[in-house]
């Protein structure tokens, strides 16, 4: 889990599909805007490899603090998609 300083890093290294041979998605849909509330474990965002949708789970409970990739953005695998501001 990465941090910055007091951030948690939202990423996608833990949720890419192993059989995917592509290391480029797009996020498709977020289920909860800036400022909100999360629990360890809530469905942050959808993302899209290789026509498989992927749900993104909070890794911490907390703030979601920052959205770095919006709907329809296309990213490099391991990339960081926003950041949870933990309690």
């Amino acid at each position: 889990m990465r941090e910055d300083g007091d951030r948690v890093a939202v990423s996608t290294d833990d949720v890419w599909p192993e059989d995917a041979d592509a290391e480029e998605g797009v996020v498709v849909n977020w289920f909860v805007g800036e400022g909100s509330r999360v629990e360890e474990g809530d469905d942050l965002c959808e993302f899209q490899v290789e026509k498989v949708s992927v749900d993104v789970p909070a890794p911490v409970a907390g703030t979601l603090d920052e959205i770095v990739l919006d709907e329809d953005d296309e990213f490099e695998r391991g990339a960081t998609l926003a950041w949870i501001r933990p309690d």
